[in-house]
């Protein structure tokens, strides 16, 4: 018997001793070319390692025919549907290259994505499959980084500066408090961070302050109505935008401004857009802005991963491109070179179950594999137990790693038990989140100073540097400086030259403005001339702030930490001038800015670590490991006790949720349940999520799961039950 015949015979066994009797079927072995079945045999045979290796068509290109298709047209509007595991990043990325090869010049392919990784990712990929071919380079960006230059081009046409800042979150909690306090709305009432989800909100639904006001409906969107003008002219005094702005304006610059949209997208002649499912109002409007004009639109993405609607996201985008773009061709991406044939038959079984989407399956690449399990326990703690035991027991095997294993889960209070039995244990683990390195004081204190540097009507950089490190501007100083220039109607740093007229500030007081006015007027200028990376560490020796840190942090382990975050400012400021022809202070805060917001960026860096990885749902897609825990698996949980209220769209996106989490699983799958979860201290009966009786061909159950997780009556009666 063959290694092919003894795993096919392993596979069938799996099956006839499954505890849900969950069937597998085979796809017939005819469907697929013999030479693509070698391949994929192959790449099985190969070992773990080499899971990503794809079945081929093409010798030379190693794409499938779906693939090859995709790679091979070239103009029109195109619908790439590429399912979980597909390859779609080869797709989008040797069509760029065949772009090229076919006579389009670099610089005029447009390619969008949503993370700063993934655009590097694809760059890179398309211009190493091109070689030395071409010393251009096609334009890969995310949303957000394209607007940024759409709008340094244009964005005095909306009555802000060409020099404008990126305000990052803790930028905009400072402005929105000052707002909150001038309609006098304590914390109690509206929590600065409440206020600027609920404005994020309005402003990626296209909504602007004036009509805020109208889709308030309860009274902590009503103060945030009433905040969100002064909040968003508060931004425009200090020359300023947030992250939704970036999209926002560039929305308004084209709705209002038909010479800038033209121009704009006459740059490029051809757009390509990645993870079209996850675009916003905004982003739509952009792509069709750009598009319209060529048509030569090709987006890709798959609507059963559509997960984000919490920030924007819609999947009728997708689900409607053909009536958007009626000459349309659509291609789907089928074969999923991740996931084994036991795992991707549940996540089949279970999307089915949604009504809005495009009919389609995927089909394993990789047949067999370990059934999936469903586990459960009496409650949360012995949950968390016995997943890590079953992790401490394959990490005794060599084969194994930490971090080969995924624990996911739904709501942020569900790791604390992993965490604990972990610790316990003593197994490396990674909670995947945390503070970004530019959230650190250190960190936020310089890139500070160099905002002002580049644009000192940046108000909000302006005050928390203006005595940091002390120079002799106390409180009062400030408020007197402040009080001048609103009644002088200027900006802050334009009170400045002011300061000796202004009554009852000390001439101490006074000469500490002036001297803090001359070094920020100094370093504009050797930023002008002098190599970046000298001129930051020029400017952290001139205003003492290791020093500063000595006196704060007697500690040496605590001021090491903090030394070593100044010192990787530097060398970030080092790595962005030895990666630019042309680096300047404004395009380095850009960059800055925007890998700041980028959670994908900081989520790279904990992957990097060895260990048991911990992260929620959402955070997990586009990833995937060898052995994958979706623990919670209760109705509330998975699906969410909000989308369980609301059913219907709601629902559906909980199954997506689910489906993304199932096909980040390469090898093994593990469900798990509690019977019972504490809430307040005491222990409460659970329903077993919907989701369970779906994939196990249970549906019956799954609607009653529902219909008792809904129910106060059922669920006091159960409890009393189990009493």
């Amino acid at each position: 018997m063959t290694n092919a015949d003894a795993r096919m015979t392993n596979f069938l066994a799996n099956f006839l001793h499954s505890t849900f009797q969950i069937r597998h079927f085979l796809r017939p072995v005819a469907k697929i070319a013999s030479h693509k079945l070698r391949s994929i045999l192959s790449s099985i045979s190969g070992g773990r390692k080499q899971h990503s290796v794809q079945g081929s068509t093409d010798s030379v290109s190693g794409l499938n025919l779906a693939q090859q298709d995709a790679v091979d047209t070239l103009s029109g509007p195109m619908l790439v549907l590429a399912g979980a595991g597909s390859g779609k990043t080869r797709v989008v990325t040797f069509r760029i290259a065949n772009l090229i090869r076919h006579g389009v010049r670099p610089g005029r392919i447009l390619a969008v994505t949503f993370t700063n990784k993934a655009a590097a990712e694809m760059r890179e990929r398309a211009l190493s499959i091109l070689g030395s071919k071409t010393t251009e380079q096609p334009v890969v960006s995310t949303f957000h980084s394209h607007c940024v230059q759409v709008l340094r081009r244009n964005i005095n046409r909306l009555g802000y500066p060409l020099k404008f800042a990126i305000y990052d979150r803790g930028d905009q909690e400072s402005v929105i408090r000052a707002a909150l306090r001038e309609i006098r709305v304590p914390n109690e009432s509206l929590r600065p961070g409440d206020a600027l989800n609920n404005i994020s909100r309005w402003k990626t639904a296209g909504i602007r302050p004036p009509e805020a006001v109208g889709h308030a409906q309860t009274d902590k969107e009503h103060l945030s109505a009433m905040a969100y003008r002064r909040y968003q002219n508060a931004l425009k005094s200090c020359g300023a935008v947030d992250f939704d702005d970036l999209l926002l304006l560039t929305e308004e610059l084209f709705t209002n401004h038909d010479d800038i949209r033209e121009e704009e997208a006459s740059k490029f002649d051809h757009l390509m857009i990645d993870e079209y499912q996850d675009t916003n109002g905004s982003q739509y409007r952009i792509v069709r802005g750009l598009a319209e004009a060529h048509r030569n639109l090709c987006v890709v993405g798959d609507d059963d991963q559509s997960i984000y609607s919490w920030r924007g996201a819609e999947v009728q985008h997708i689900l409607r491109f053909q009536r958007d773009w009626p000459e349309a061709k659509v291609i789907y991406l089928k074969d999923n070179y991740r996931c084994t044939a036991a795992i991707l038959e549940l996540a089949n079984r279970l999307i089915q179950f949604n009504s809005t989407r495009y009919d389609k399956d995927l089909e394993a690449a990789r047949f067999g594999g370990e059934r999936p399990q469903i586990w459960q326990f009496k409650d949360e703690e012995k949950e968390a137990e016995e997943v890590v035991n079953d992790i401490a027991r394959k990490l005794t095997q060599p084969e194994f790693e930490p971090r080969d294993f995924a624990i996911l889960f739904r709501t942020n209070e569900q790791p604390r038990a992993f965490e604990q039995q972990l610790r316990t244990m003593k197994i490396p683990y990674i909670l995947i989140g945390g503070m970004s390195f530019f959230d650190r004081k250190e960190v936020r204190d310089l890139i500070s100073y160099l905002k002002v540097i580049h644009s000192p009507i940046d108000e909000v950089s302006l005050l928390r540097i203006l005595n940091t490190p002390p120079r002799g501007i106390g409180q009062q100083t400030v408020k007197q400086l402040m009080d001048y220039a609103v009644n002088e109607g200027k900006p802050l740093w334009e009170a400045f030259p002011s300061v000796r007229s202004i009554r009852g500030l000390s001439d101490n007081a006074a000469n500490a403005v002036i001297d803090f006015s001359s070094l920020i007027r100094r370093y504009q200028k050797r930023f002008e001339t002098e190599p970046m990376s000298h001129v930051v560490r020029s400017l952290i020796v001139d205003i003492k702030y290791q020093k500063e840190l000595e006196r704060l942090y007697p500690d040496p382990k605590d001021r090491e930490s903090r030394e070593m975050a100044i010192e990787q400012v530097v060398n970030a400021v080092s790595a962005f001038e030895s990666s630019r022809k042309k680096p300047t202070l404004s395009k380095f805060l850009d960059d800055s800015a925007l890998s700041g917001g980028d959670f994908d960026n900081e989520k790279e860096k904990q992957l990097a670590q060895n260990g048991v990885v911990l992260m929620t749902l959402h955070a997990a897609k586009g990833l995937e490991f060898p052995n994958v825990y979706m623990v919670g698996m209760e109705e509330g949980i998975l699906p969410h006790a909000r989308s369980v209220k609301e059913e219907g769209a709601a629902v559906e996106e909980e199954r997506r949720l689910c489906y993304v989490g199932i096909t980040r699983a390469q090898d093994r799958l593990t469900f798990s349940l509690a019977t019972s979860r504490k809430r307040w201290g005491k222990a409460r009966p659970t329903d077993t999520s919907r989701f369970l009786y779906e994939i196990t061909g249970q549906a019956d159950n799954a609607a009653k799961s529902a219909r008792m997780a809904k129910s106060p009556r059922d669920r006091a009666r159960r409890a009393t039950k189990r009493g």
